[in-house]
């Protein structure tokens, strides 16, 4: 695999993100390419773990309304990159990426930085990576927080996925920041789309970001079976599982009644309704935050 690096100058000047970069490398588990994994890590070490995964074509700066709060309650806040976005390695071929190879990456992360004691906080992609995890190691899991996102298991496509599929395949230019403004209600600054952008050099590193709506299983896709082996642990996860779905996400919206009543976890949870469209972190990241401080103490008991 041909590995790209974003130049750090590349976020020098990012807003509102005054977290330290964090680094860990693990092996590819198929070629054993090595792959540095950028991570925010901020509040107590010994705290239990709060983990923010983020989605497509974000990073975790998308989390930075809300790292701050969560840390200064009491929590160990982790934000990584997923490969292929933010400050971790980026893949140069479309073909050296898959959803199996995503969730074995951030297993392998995990398990190199030996993470217990997790609430995961997810949306979009990172529920779909997220909650994999949780089904393939649920003994680290303490709790989870959906927003605007699921596992889906090859049901049909919602009309505005499919457009949005077909837009990362075939238009002749991707503008990531332009797409993740298009996905919230308030108006982005010129600095914060900038600083969407700025995992991207050029075309070459978006790569990882033009292939991932073509992994997710809406429709007939290889990852089914993998998606129908975690929807069984899922049917018998008693732990704290808390939905906060967006108003206005034209993707997910009513997404909850997948979870809602059928994991066990999501019994007497308050589930609620944050006001926002697709990208809840930048519309709604206090409502998204009062959401993980309640699972997060139920954890902590």
């Amino acid at each position: 695999m041909q590995v790209l690096r974003t130049p750090d100058a590349r976020f020098a000047a990012i807003p509102d993100f005054p977290f330290a970069a964090h680094y860990a490398e693990i092996a590819d588990p198929t070629d054993g390419t090595r792959l540095r994994v950028h991570y925010v890590d901020e509040g107590p070490r010994e705290a239990p773990v709060v983990l923010m995964m983020h989605g497509e074509p974000s990073w975790c700066y998308l989390y930075r309304f809300m790292i701050g709060p969560v840390a200064d309650a009491g929590y160990r806040v982790l934000a990584p990159d997923l490969i292929g976005f933010g400050k971790s390695d980026k893949l140069a071929k479309k073909s050296d990426y898959s959803y199996a190879r995503h969730v074995a990456w951030m297993r392998r992360w995990i398990e190199k930085l030996d993470l217990r004691n997790i609430t995961l906080a997810c949306q979009d992609w990172g529920s779909l990576i997220g909650l994999r995890l949780v089904a393939e190691m649920p003994e680290r899991f303490n709790g989870v927080v959906l927003s605007n996102g699921g596992l889906p298991a090859g049901q049909d496509a919602p009309r505005a996925f499919a457009i949005w599929r077909a837009f990362s395949k075939y238009s002749p230019v991707f503008p990531i920041g332009r797409i993740i403004a298009k996905g919230t209600e308030r108006t982005l600054s010129d600095a914060e789309i900038a600083a969407y952008d700025a995992p991207f050099p050029d075309g070459r590193y978006k790569a990882g970001a033009r292939i991932f709506p073509s992994f997710v299983p809406l429709g007939p896709n290889v990852a089914v079976p993998d998606q129908l082996k975690a929807w069984e642990v899922l049917d018998r996860w008693e732990k704290p599982f808390l939905c906060c779905f967006s108003d206005r996400d034209p993707i997910t919206r009513g997404g909850d009644a997948l979870f809602v009543g059928r994991v066990p976890g999501t019994r007497g949870q308050n589930h609620c309704t944050l006001s926002g469209s697709h990208f809840i972190q930048e519309d709604d990241p206090q409502g998204f935050v009062r959401c993980i401080l309640d699972v997060a103490g139920q954890a902590r008991g």
